[in-house]
């Protein structure tokens, strides 16, 4: 069974108001076209809504449970109507951010608040990815934006722009290991025990800091990795304060902790959507 949009929309201010000649003028209309609209609602729920026995009508006991249920369905065609005006003004349906744990989650915590209030319907994803990983899902389609350490160059299909705040990385071991019983490291120091680093900087000529390593795919599994023993790892310090648990030290290293900008990108294959365009915005105004 449908019901009219209107017939719902009249009982609502009805029992909102109290009268239905309150409830006609606050939508505009006469109050027999009101009346007419609940009594036909009443017909197809087969209900009676309103004890018209008073001089004003009350609610019946069926009328107050059907009250947030219907409710809901105006809410739901309100949000409907309003995702429709959006999606053919040019909202994408969804937004995909391939974001690299460089960027500080406490920012971007603030920013996904803002997009749940200012595009509650449109679908978001965030994938996680590093380095090249991140411009190759750009430049492929697969996300609309990326977020990761600035590049010193990128490829001419990727557009790009450098955000206002910077990240933080520093060299940290188990606090069992033995590198942490040290005052001040040196790079030596750090030779003579693995390096745990991305699984992007393999292909590298040269390992950034050290010879020795093992690798992994994302920040937090090198982490995982350090609080173990396995060695030393540069890590975002955000990550250190938020999932470690005071299980990592950081080493006191000539140069570090170091500040890293972010980039955010895109790609120039693709005009950016409403909610794309906003969000690059948001960050660059960070």
């Amino acid at each position: 069974m449908q019901y009219s949009p209107e017939s719902l929309q009249a009982f609502a201010e009805a029992a909102c108001l109290g009268s239905f000649s309150a409830a006609a003028r606050k939508l505009g209309k006469s109050q027999s076209t009101v009346s007419e609209a609940i009594a036909r609602l009443e017909i197809d729920l087969g209900l009676e809504l309103f004890d018209r026995s008073a001089r004003q009508p009350k609610l019946t006991e069926a009328g107050k449970a059907l009250l947030g249920r219907v409710e809901e369905v105006l809410m739901a065609n309100d949000r409907l109507g309003q995702l429709a005006g959006q999606l053919s003004a040019g909202l994408e349906p969804r937004l995909t951010l391939a974001m690299s744990d460089t960027y500080q989650s406490e920012p971007f915590e603030k920013r996904l608040a803002e997009i749940d209030r200012h595009f509650p319907d449109m679908e978001f994803e965030w994938l996680i990815a590093e380095h090249g990983d991140v411009i190759d899902l750009v430049g492929q389609g697969r996300a609309v934006l990326g977020l990761l350490a600035a590049q010193p160059n990128y490829p001419p299909d990727i557009g790009s722009a450098t955000l206002g705040e910077c990240a933080e990385f520093g060299l940290f071991v188990s606090r069992e290991h033995p590198l942490a019983q040290l005052e001040k490291v040196e790079r030596s120091d750090l030779l003579a025990w693995r390096n745990l680093r991305l699984n992007t900087f393999i292909d590298d000529a040269a390992p950034p800091l050290g010879g020795r390593f093992w690798s992994a795919p994302t920040y937090l599994l090198l982490l995982d990795m350090a609080v173990l023993g396995f060695g030393w790892v540069e890590l975002p310090t955000w990550m250190d304060q938020r999932f470690a648990r005071g299980r990592l030290q950081q080493l006191q290293v000539p140069g570090w902790p170091r500040s890293v900008a972010v980039d955010v990108v895109w790609s120039r294959h693709r005009p950016l959507g409403p909610a794309a365009r906003w969000l690059v915005e948001r960050l660059l105004a960070s």
